[in-house]
């Protein structure tokens, strides 16, 4: 039988401003990446955020950005490697102790935004953010985008790396994502998407947006947990993967307390 893991990123809502519905997508995921409060998420919703996860099996990353509350981690940044070494490990550090509170632990790192985008590239960042990880728990697993170079660079460098395909973004003939601030970035049709997302699970092809198809090799799907339409997303692509026989499962394993249908 077929398998995935589906992840998104949730813990982002900051004090009284809302951001998502985790309750309802941590019953449709079986990964959670949570937000470590540098691109937001503040220490009390983050545990509860954690202790939701934890009731419902999903299991949990630390998902670290640039110090950028304003801009949500979505801006390009270029902070000294010595900054980005002591911030990654920092926001690691900080989800393993609400984690290790709430009477679970963390299993992966995944990069969020700005941060994310530049490490599958830039391979100054990407060597920093594979030296935190390494030095605060060389065992946590690294989500990254799926064909881009960080991938073998942090394998030879040691790490587990787990390569992931997005639902809601469209993507470059080159297996890039397209740039947010063009229009067709963001996919919003949840039927659309299911189709796309079965596609990959299948076949290992996705339809660039200009038509060309796309080998990607993906074990994660991220589904974005941040927009209106997240939860109706989530469900409609959980529920035709399970139609066609596509098992949901963490890409860490049912040991660690992944859903599975």
């Amino acid at each position: 039988m077929a398998s995935i893991d589906l992840n998104s990123d949730l813990g982002e809502s900051f004090g009284p401003w809302p951001m998502g519905d985790d309750a309802a997508m941590l019953d449709l995921v079986s990964s959670a990446n949570i937000a470590c409060g540098f691109h937001a998420g503040d220490p009390a919703g983050i545990l509860s955020v954690i202790h939701k996860a934890v009731d419902r099996g999903v299991v949990i990353g630390a998902h670290v950005g640039y110090r950028d509350l304003v801009g949500f981690g979505r801006r390009a940044m270029e902070p000294s490697s010595a900054e980005l070494i002591g911030d990654v490990i920092y926001q690691i550090g900080a989800l393993q102790g609400l984690a290790k509170a709430a009477g679970t632990s963390i299993h992966y790192v995944k990069p969020h935004g700005a941060l994310y985008n530049t490490i599958a590239n830039d391979t100054r960042q990407a060597a920093d953010v594979i030296e935190a990880i390494k030095a605060i728990d060389s065992g946590l697993t690294l989500l990254a985008l799926a064909g881009a170079p960080i991938v073998q660079q942090a394998r030879e460098a040691g790490l587990r790396v787990v390569c992931e395909a997005f639902a809601d973004r469209a993507y470059n003939a080159d297996g890039s994502l397209v740039n947010r601030r063009l229009a067709g970035a963001v996919i919003h049709d949840p039927e659309l998407i299911a189709r796309r997302m079965l596609r990959l699970v299948s076949e290992g092809v996705i339809e660039s947006i200009d038509g060309l198809d796309v080998t990607i090799e993906a074990d994660s799907i991220c589904v974005h947990g941040d927009n209106a339409t997240s939860v109706v997303t989530a469900r409609a692509l959980r529920e035709a993967l399970i139609a066609n026989g596509v098992q949901i499962v963490s890409f860490i394993g049912a040991a660690s307390g992944g859903h599975r249908e």
